[in-house]
This record gives structure tokens, C-alpha cells and sequence, in this order.
């Protein structure tokens, strides 16, 4: 089990998702992801991904500003009739 960290600190939406994003498609199922964002959306945005993608969030933590998720690499993308896109989630996409 691989674990990389992304440091998204400072960054508004759309892009603490979309790195995410980028980042998760590198990664091996079993693999897990610790994100760390400022973004008070990314509470809403990063969890709906996860969803999108089939992927689980297993941690999340709160600090002061720092918002921290651990997002384990599931094995494939849900269907697409059960999962909501990036702009239905973030109005910032067009």
C-alpha cells in the first residue's frame, strides 16, 4: 500500500478537486491519497469526487484552516447514471 500526499493548501475551487482528480488517476487500486486543502468547498467538492470515481474517503480531518482527507483508490469508476459530474458539485466548472 502506497500513500502519497498532495498538498493543496491556498488553492480555490475548482482546483483542489481537480488536482485530485489528476492525482488519483496515477494511483494503483489499494493505494490511498492524503489531501490537504484551505478550501472551506473542498469539504463538498472532494468527497462527491471521490464519489464519482468509485474511489472511498476514509479519513477526514478538520484543523483551524487545514482540512485533510484520506482517500483510498478503489477499483473503478461508478456508472455513470449513479454519480453526479464536476459541474453539477461545483459551480466554478462550465
Amino acid at each position: 500500500m502506497l500513500i502519497t500526499k498532495l498538498d493543496l493548501t491556498g488553492l480555490k475551487c475548482p482546483m483542489p478537486a481537480l488536482k485530485t482528480r489528476k492525482a488519483l488517476k496515477s494511483l494503483t487500486p489499494g493505494d490511498r491519497l492524503e489531501v490537504h486543502c484551505t478550501d472551506p468547498l473542498s469539504v463538498i467538492d472532494i468527497p462527491n469526487l471521490v464519489r464519482e470515481t468509485g474511489d472511498s474517503v476514509e479519513i477526514t480531518e478538520r484543523a483551524e484552516r487545514r482540512i485533510v482527507f484520506l482517500i483510498k483508490k478503489g477499483g473503478g469508476p461508478v456508472p455513470l447514471d449513479a454519480r453526479f459530474s464536476l459541474r453539477s458539485w461545483c459551480p466554478y466548472v462550465k
